[in-house]
């Protein structure tokens, strides 16, 4: 479990920092969104996932740590409110500069 987690971050990470370095508006926010995925997976994964226990203290000896999901609860909303942003900047930079290219002008061919 512990390996797919592994390579599924990995791959995460690795997209969006190949998206990143796009020169375009709307793979630089693919990449952003992938990167904040991979960071919620894993703050997730810290919580070391288990199975058949209670969510919270009660009748069960063991229970499931509730601090990783809450700050995966929190980051999930943070990352929609950054990436609600930074579709309306880019929206605007492109109304503006008449370009998709993120510092604006177009690449010479």
């Amino acid at each position: 479990m512990e390996a797919l987690f592994a390579i599924t971050l990995g791959v995460l990470t690795a997209s969006g920092v190949y998206l990143l370095l796009r020169a375009r508006i709307f793979p630089v926010v693919m990449g952003l969104t992938l990167i904040s995925y991979a960071v919620n997976l894993f703050l997730f994964a810290m919580g070391r996932l288990r199975t058949g226990v209670a969510p919270v203290l009660g009748k069960s000896a063991e229970y499931g740590d509730p601090l990783p999901q809450a700050l995966v609860l929190t980051a999930i909303v943070i990352g929609f409110a950054m990436t609600a942003f930074v579709v309306v900047l880019a929206l605007r930079g492109l109304g503006e500069v008449h370009s998709d290219h993120v510092d604006g002008r177009e690449p010479d061919q």
